[in-house]
């Protein structure tokens, strides 16, 4: 599988929720090297806030949505940013279980949970994750998001701080 290629495609997803103003996350669903649905982060924004539209819920609902008979175990995510723990909860439950990101999510990633801890119904779960690629590219749209001063969410978080130190001016 090539991950840069569909990461590409996530980054795309990515792009338009931040030209639309939102949070730039872009999520694909991938199966036998095509990709299923795509999400993106909606109601980031002040008029329509909410924590429930990020673009691997929005994926996944999609994929739920078309009735889709796809082998989800044989699935794989790519998504720009760490997901966190309800995304990722939502869609190892889903029984997806391959999941690559760009950035990793100092704030609220959720990929390292520790499942084996977890009530029986998580410990049998083996996710497979794949951190860091494209990783540069998914920075720089972080970057651009909190530069802009009409762009309050996570403004002054440690995810926003991580951000404004992952790239030097000379990468931008």
């Amino acid at each position: 599988m090539d991950y840069e290629f569909f990461m590409h495609k996530a980054l795309k997803e990515a792009g338009q929720a931040l030209a639309a103003g939102e949070f730039p996350v872009g999520c694909v669903i991938v199966y036998d090297n095509e990709v299923v649905v795509t999400g993106s982060r909606h109601h980031s924004t002040p008029e329509c806030y909410n924590e429930l539209d990020h673009a691997e819920m929005l994926a996944l609902r999609r994929l739920v949505k078309t009735g889709s008979n796809i082998v989800r175990k044989k699935a794989y995510v790519f998504t720009t940013l760490e997901p966190c723990l309800m995304c990722y909860s939502a869609l190892i439950i889903n029984d997806i279980r391959t999941i690559v990101y760009a950035y990793e999510d100092v704030l609220g990633g959720g990929t390292d949970v520790d499942l084996k801890v977890l009530k029986p119904f998580y410990t049998a779960i083996n996710a497979e994750i794949i951190p860091g690629i494209l990783r540069q590219e998914s920075i720089k749209l972080f970057k651009t998001f909190f530069s802009n001063p009409n762009n309050n969410y996570l403004k002054e978080t440690a995810l926003a701080k991580h951000v404004r130190n992952a790239l030097g001016p000379e990468n931008l």
